[in-house]
């Protein structure tokens, strides 16, 4: 009996030990899950919002994907040092389409589906732009092109918007230049076979062909260095200009070959796909007099121009170009959307559509119904290596 009693008493201690320990234990572990809370929303720091870029940053376009992706960061960093958004920086991710569509739609899907961007800038090129902007449109996810300028890219649907001026509009205008302000005639043409070089081409010829005469058209792909045969075909026709529907890389190496060829007197024309340093870099002395449309001229002395190139030049080292501009002006009607509606992207992309004489470095844009941009063309010309403006 006094075995048992000595028993039950040491037992009965036991049990009081247990849930004493176990009391303690349970209260310290309820008391730190809101200590790390509180420690956590204390901070005030909040998670970045994620602006998405798609452009070519590797391959023989990589200089409009870099230009662009670079005028964006400055639009990003003047907004971030502005305060943000309540508080919240934005934090651009740029992801490379390396110039080919299938990049660009996988590169889109990235940045939704994984990034969750609340909107994108891009694609560059035309045809990549085509490719991607479903992706975007069907997801919901605004996107603006600073420089696909092929017809149909606004028509994808409502999400989609573009910062930069058609192609038919720009070759309609050089057209009209060439003929009545610069007095040429016999019009020769050359065009990259892919969306951006059709699209230049039709209406350039289509509008030449009413103001003079278009006396041959030759196509070449993207990456070609021999315009030899081509070349000799149009030289037949004793042209007076040579309108070339294509980017900076192809143009100047057929500038030169132009010259080689004996094409000396023969007017270079071109578009946008001209507007690059390197089109003098690489033409050298075969480009000069070249006459090309733009959407932006750097030399433009406009303070909200020069505080940009300023920018640019301490952040680059380099002069930028009209992608850039482009860019910069694309991403700034983005945020200041996302200023007003705050991260949502149906409300940023309400007010994306609602733009209206946004001044811009690239000039005053609005965007039209289906959200084509609704600005001026420019018209430039290379005089002793350097870009001067025209018009």
């Amino acid at each position: 009996m006094c075995m048992s009693k000595r028993f039950y008493l040491m037992l009965t201690m036991v049990l009081v030990v247990t849930l004493f320990v176990s009391a303690c234990g349970n209260s310290q572990t309820q008391n730190s899950q809101p200590a790390q809370q509180s420690s956590s929303q204390g901070t005030g720091s909040k998670e970045s919002l994620k602006l998405g870029m798609v452009g070519p940053l590797t391959g023989n376009t990589a200089t409009y994907g870099t230009s662009v992706k670079n005028g964006v960061e400055i639009a990003v960093d003047e907004f971030n040092n502005n305060g943000g958004y309540n508080g919240q920086n934005v934090e651009l991710v740029a992801e490379d389409s390396r110039g080919d569509q299938t990049e660009a739609s996988n590169a889109t899907r990235k940045l939704i589906e994984q990034d969750k961007v609340f909107a994108i800038v891009g694609a560059v090129l035309s045809s990549e732009t085509l490719t991607a902007a479903p992706i975007a449109n069907d997801a919901g996810i605004p996107m603006i092109s600073p420089s696909a300028t092929a017809p149909g890219v606004p028509e994808v649907g409502p999400y989609i918007f573009r910062n930069c001026i058609a192609d038919n509009v720009q070759a309609v205008q050089m057209a009209e230049y060439a003929a009545k302000e610069l007095g040429l005639k016999r019009f020769a043409v050359m065009y990259t076979n892919n969306d951006y070089g059709l699209a230049l081409k039709n209406a350039f010829t289509d509008t030449a062909k009413t103001l003079g005469e278009v006396v041959g058209v030759e196509a070449y792909m993207d990456g070609d260095n021999d315009f030899r045969a081509q070349l000799s075909k149009l030289k037949q026709q004793n042209p007076d200009a040579l309108y070339i529907g294509g980017y900076y890389t192809e143009a100047a190496k057929i500038a030169q070959q132009a010259k080689q060829q004996g094409l000396d007197n023969v007017v270079l024309l071109g578009g946008d796909g001209f507007y690059s340093p390197q089109l003098v870099e690489l033409g050298g002395d075969a480009v000069e007099g070249a006459v090309f449309t733009a959407g932006f001229f750097s030399g433009d002395p406009a303070e909200p121009v020069q505080k940009f190139v300023s920018a640019y030049k301490a952040k680059f080292n380099a002069e930028p170009d009209m992608f850039a501009a482009q860019a910069y002006d694309a991403a700034n009607i983005v945020l200041n959307a996302l200023k007003k509606a705050g991260p949502d992207s149906k409300a940023i992309r309400e007010e994306m559509a609602a733009t209206k004489d946004f001044p811009g470095i690239t000039g005053v844009t609005s965007f039209d119904e289906q959200g084509d941009a609704v600005k001026q063309v420019l018209i430039l010309k290379v005089v002793d290596g350097k870009f001067t403006k025209l018009r």
